[in-house]
Protein backbone atom coordinates (compact mmCIF):
# COMPACT_ATOMS: atom_id res chain seq x y z
CA UNK A 1 0.00 0.00 0.00
CA UNK A 2 1.74 3.06 -0.89
CA UNK A 3 1.67 5.77 1.51
CA UNK A 4 1.15 9.65 0.40
CA UNK A 5 2.56 11.92 2.92
CA UNK A 6 1.25 15.03 2.95
CA UNK A 7 3.36 18.46 4.39
CA UNK A 8 0.92 21.75 4.96
CA UNK A 9 1.51 24.18 2.05
CA UNK A 10 2.66 27.42 3.95
CA UNK A 11 0.44 30.29 2.36
CA UNK A 12 2.71 32.41 1.24
CA UNK A 13 2.81 35.34 3.20
CA UNK A 14 2.39 38.85 1.73
CA UNK A 15 3.80 41.55 3.10
CA UNK A 16 2.89 44.83 3.38
CA UNK A 17 4.48 46.21 0.46
CA UNK A 18 2.87 44.03 -1.79
CA UNK A 19 -0.50 44.57 0.13
CA UNK A 20 -0.01 48.08 -0.50
CA UNK A 21 0.76 47.28 -4.28
CA UNK A 22 -2.64 45.01 -4.51
CA UNK A 23 -4.38 48.11 -3.45
CA UNK A 24 -3.15 50.66 -5.97
CA UNK A 25 -3.98 47.64 -8.91
CA UNK A 26 -7.58 47.16 -6.83
CA UNK A 27 -8.23 50.82 -6.48
CA UNK A 28 -7.15 51.45 -10.33
CA UNK A 29 -9.50 48.85 -11.41
CA UNK A 30 -12.33 50.59 -8.90
CA UNK A 31 -11.63 54.00 -10.39
CA UNK A 32 -11.37 53.21 -14.22
CA UNK A 33 -14.96 51.38 -13.97
CA UNK A 34 -16.48 54.46 -11.91
CA UNK A 35 -15.40 57.42 -14.24
CA UNK A 36 -12.55 55.80 -16.64
CA UNK A 37 -10.17 58.61 -15.67
CA UNK A 38 -7.84 57.96 -18.12
CA UNK A 39 -9.87 59.18 -21.00
CA UNK A 40 -10.26 62.62 -19.41
CA UNK A 41 -9.22 65.93 -20.53
CA UNK A 42 -7.34 68.12 -17.83
CA UNK A 43 -10.16 70.26 -15.91
CA UNK A 44 -12.71 69.84 -13.30
CA UNK A 45 -15.85 67.62 -13.10
CA UNK A 46 -18.98 67.12 -10.99
CA UNK A 47 -20.51 63.68 -10.40
CA UNK A 48 -24.00 64.57 -9.02
CA UNK A 49 -26.54 61.49 -8.20
CA UNK A 50 -29.38 63.69 -6.22
CA UNK A 51 -27.75 62.94 -2.64
CA UNK A 52 -26.78 66.67 -1.90
CA UNK A 53 -23.52 65.64 -1.83
CA UNK A 54 -21.74 66.13 -5.48
CA UNK A 55 -18.55 65.08 -6.16
CA UNK A 56 -15.76 66.72 -7.44
CA UNK A 57 -12.90 65.47 -9.69
CA UNK A 58 -10.41 67.69 -11.12
CA UNK A 59 -8.01 66.30 -13.41
CA UNK A 60 -4.69 68.39 -12.41
CA UNK A 61 -2.46 67.47 -15.14
CA UNK A 62 -1.79 64.70 -17.94
CA UNK A 63 2.07 63.68 -18.08
CA UNK A 64 3.14 60.77 -20.50
CA UNK A 65 2.72 57.72 -18.15
CA UNK A 66 1.02 59.51 -15.15
CA UNK A 67 -2.31 61.22 -14.29
CA UNK A 68 -2.49 63.29 -11.70
CA UNK A 69 -6.57 63.65 -10.26
CA UNK A 70 -8.15 65.31 -7.26
CA UNK A 71 -11.35 63.64 -5.63
CA UNK A 72 -13.21 65.49 -3.31
CA UNK A 73 -16.91 66.55 -1.64
CA UNK A 74 -17.67 70.20 -2.11
CA UNK A 75 -17.57 70.41 1.89
CA UNK A 76 -14.52 72.64 3.49
CA UNK A 77 -12.96 71.94 6.33
CA UNK A 78 -13.56 74.65 9.00
CA UNK A 79 -10.47 75.54 10.03
CA UNK A 80 -8.52 75.24 6.75
CA UNK A 81 -11.05 75.91 4.25
CA UNK A 82 -9.73 72.50 2.47
CA UNK A 83 -12.45 70.84 1.17
CA UNK A 84 -12.47 67.56 3.70
CA UNK A 85 -12.41 64.66 2.69
CA UNK A 86 -10.00 64.99 -0.29
CA UNK A 87 -7.56 62.85 -1.82
CA UNK A 88 -4.80 63.65 -4.62
CA UNK A 89 -4.46 60.35 -6.69
CA UNK A 90 -1.85 59.35 -9.42
CA UNK A 91 -2.61 56.85 -11.95
CA UNK A 92 0.01 55.15 -13.45
CA UNK A 93 -1.19 54.36 -17.13
CA UNK A 94 1.26 51.77 -17.93
CA UNK A 95 1.43 49.79 -14.50
CA UNK A 96 -2.22 50.71 -14.53
CA UNK A 97 -2.27 51.54 -10.60
CA UNK A 98 -3.73 54.39 -8.99
CA UNK A 99 -2.34 55.65 -5.62
CA UNK A 100 -3.53 57.74 -3.30
CA UNK A 101 -0.33 60.58 -2.43
CA UNK A 102 -2.33 62.60 -0.35
CA UNK A 103 -5.62 62.57 1.63
CA UNK A 104 -6.70 65.12 4.02
CA UNK A 105 -10.07 64.03 6.51
CA UNK A 106 -9.38 66.78 8.73
CA UNK A 107 -5.84 66.73 8.78
CA UNK A 108 -3.24 66.74 6.89
CA UNK A 109 0.17 64.04 6.54
CA UNK A 110 2.26 65.94 8.15
CA UNK A 111 -0.10 66.50 11.32
CA UNK A 112 -0.67 62.63 11.49
CA UNK A 113 2.93 61.49 11.08
CA UNK A 114 5.51 63.99 11.44
CA UNK A 115 8.02 65.71 9.26
CA UNK A 116 10.42 63.16 9.24
CA UNK A 117 8.75 59.69 10.03
CA UNK A 118 10.24 56.36 9.86
CA UNK A 119 10.04 54.39 6.51
CA UNK A 120 7.90 51.89 8.44
CA UNK A 121 5.79 54.69 9.29
CA UNK A 122 5.33 55.61 6.31
CA UNK A 123 4.47 53.13 4.74
CA UNK A 124 1.57 52.15 7.05
CA UNK A 125 0.66 55.81 6.37
CA UNK A 126 0.31 54.83 2.64
CA UNK A 127 -1.63 51.39 3.15
CA UNK A 128 -3.99 53.12 5.43
CA UNK A 129 -4.76 56.02 2.59
CA UNK A 130 -5.01 53.84 -0.20
CA UNK A 131 -7.30 51.74 2.05
CA UNK A 132 -9.66 54.57 2.86
CA UNK A 133 -9.50 55.37 -1.31
CA UNK A 134 -10.87 51.71 -1.99
CA UNK A 135 -13.38 52.06 0.51
CA UNK A 136 -14.33 55.83 -1.02
CA UNK A 137 -14.50 54.41 -4.43
CA UNK A 138 -16.55 51.35 -3.40
CA UNK A 139 -19.02 53.67 -1.41
CA UNK A 140 -19.44 56.02 -4.51
CA UNK A 141 -20.01 52.85 -6.83
CA UNK A 142 -22.62 51.76 -4.65
CA UNK A 143 -24.36 55.52 -4.71
CA UNK A 144 -24.85 55.51 -8.05
CA UNK A 145 -21.88 57.96 -9.21
CA UNK A 146 -20.10 56.79 -12.79
CA UNK A 147 -19.32 58.10 -16.13
CA UNK A 148 -23.24 58.58 -16.96
CA UNK A 149 -23.48 61.09 -13.78
CA UNK A 150 -19.91 63.24 -14.56
CA UNK A 151 -19.78 66.55 -16.10
CA UNK A 152 -17.33 68.99 -17.11
CA UNK A 153 -17.93 71.91 -14.92
CA UNK A 154 -17.47 74.18 -18.03
CA UNK A 155 -20.55 72.00 -19.37
CA UNK A 156 -22.90 72.54 -15.80
CA UNK A 157 -25.15 75.15 -15.85
CA UNK A 158 -24.29 78.52 -14.42
CA UNK A 159 -26.38 77.64 -10.76
CA UNK A 160 -24.25 74.71 -10.63
CA UNK A 161 -21.34 76.49 -11.24
CA UNK A 162 -21.97 78.82 -8.57
CA UNK A 163 -22.76 76.57 -6.13
CA UNK A 164 -19.50 74.38 -7.01
CA UNK A 165 -16.86 77.49 -6.71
Amino acid sequence: MSHVVSRPVEAQKINRFSWLMALYAENHQRLHRLFAPADLETGRYVSSVGDGLDLHLEVIARHAYTVEYRLSYALLDPVTGEPDPSAFLRLYRDAKLVEATHCYIGRRWQDAIGLHPPPAEVLDHRLRMNTFLGKWLQYLAERGHGVGTLVRVGDVDEMTVSRIA
